[in-house]
């Protein structure tokens, strides 16, 4: 191979290199990720009243399954989200059977008080006979048969009266005012007497049912205020009612939360921040900042140079703004508050101006 040959496989081969280079550069200039935006608040020593969090669930105050007293087939059933009003009809079973019972009941009536009349007149015929005419035993067994003829017609008028009432039952009426919101059976099926038939819910009195441990619920009393989260709305309201009593299963006790005018419908699922047993003291950061995985729950802290660092915290109580949290947090660290769900370890942020860009020291924070 000559020396010129040999000059032009030289630069072939630094010219290759050289493009080899350039793509490995722009890869790791592409695996990269630019900085991301944030929003940080400076972590602060402080106490404030604290709270914990509870699930619960929105219900009616009034929610039964009226069911069928009468057996028979149903001719009319509400349709389910119908308005229906407290006392108004919401089913009905066939009562034709019953009102040809009430015809034979009456007519067992008239023909006992004519029997009845009959041994009256009887008994006092002999009443009136002259002394010695009628013996004893002729007036007691006719005074006998007339007492028992009336016991006899007392006893159909109570039939009667019970088949009025079954009638009277064969249509169903609502014990308080709501919708419809399950119709078990359909028109024309047969029922018998304690089958269900619909749900009829009261929309309008409502609360939230909540459950907490039984070592929170201690401290607990009606009348506490408390403050409902669901669905970016907020409502405050008071506990109405504490169930003394814990499931020893679950160690857990159920609260009754008063809810006026509430804007989440029947089966929501809320929150229900609750006054804890002490004060929360420590180191404190933006809810907001907290981020909660699998794996337990960790903030981003803005490090030197500006790149995130994830830091393992443990959360405590707080206040609806604020949260206790313990870890390798140290009062003045800047915590991201906006902009971390996304964050990996080691990125580089572009802090945003507002709250927390600068250190805040402990003795400026309000004290709860």
């Amino acid at each position: 191979m000559s020396s010129r040959t040999r000059r032009t496989a030289w630069r072939v081969a630094w010219a290759a290199l050289a493009v080899t280079s350039l793509a490995a550069g722009a890869a790791r200039a592409q695996e990269t990720p630019p900085p991301a935006p944030v929003t940080v608040a400076a972590v602060v020593r402080g106490n404030v009243a604290a709270t914990f969090a509870a699930t619960g669930t929105v219900v009616s105050r009034n929610d039964a399954r009226l069911a069928a007293e009468v057996a028979g087939r149903l001719d009319w059933v509400a349709e389910p989200g119908a308005r229906i009003a407290k006392g108004a009809p919401v089913a009905r079973v066939d009562a034709r059977a019953l009102e040809l019972q009430l015809r034979e009941n009456d007519a067992q009536i008239l023909r006992l008080t004519a029997n009845a009349d009959l041994l009256d007149t009887q008994l006092s015929r002999l009443t009136a006979l002259p002394e010695g005419i009628a013996s004893q035993s002729q007036m007691d067994e006719a005074a006998a048969r007339l007492a028992m003829a009336r016991h006899e017609l007392d006893q159909a008028r109570a039939t009667r009266d019970s088949t009025r009432h079954s009638i009277t039952r064969a249509t169903i009426r609502a014990p308080f005012g709501g919708h419809v919101a399950e119709r078990v059976r359909q028109l024309g099926e047969f029922v018998v007497a304690g089958a269900e038939v619909l749900r009829l819910t009261d929309t309008e009195n409502v609360e939230v049912v909540a459950r907490v441990p039984v070592a929170e619920a201690g401290h607990l009393a009606a009348g506490q205020g408390v403050t409902v989260h669901g669905a970016g709305k907020d409502q405050q309201s008071s506990i109405r009612a504490l169930v003394p009593a814990g499931d020893e299963r679950t160690r857990m006790s159920e609260l009754r939360i008063s809810m006026s005018g509430s804007p989440w419908p029947i089966g929501s699922a809320v929150r229900v921040d609750l006054p804890a047993a002490r004060q929360a003291a420590g180191l404190m950061v933006p809810r907001d900042a907290v981020i909660v995985r699998a794996d337990g729950a960790h903030v981003f802290r803005v490090a030197k140079g500006d790149v995130a660092e994830r830091v393992a915290v443990r959360v405590g109580n707080g206040d609806a703004q604020r949260v206790e949290v313990s870890g390798g947090l140290a009062a003045g660290d800047r915590v991201v508050v906006r902009g971390g769900e996304r964050l990996r370890q080691g990125q580089p942020v572009k802090v945003a101006g507002g709250a927390g860009t600068k250190s805040a020291s402990a003795d400026k924070v309000p004290r709860g």
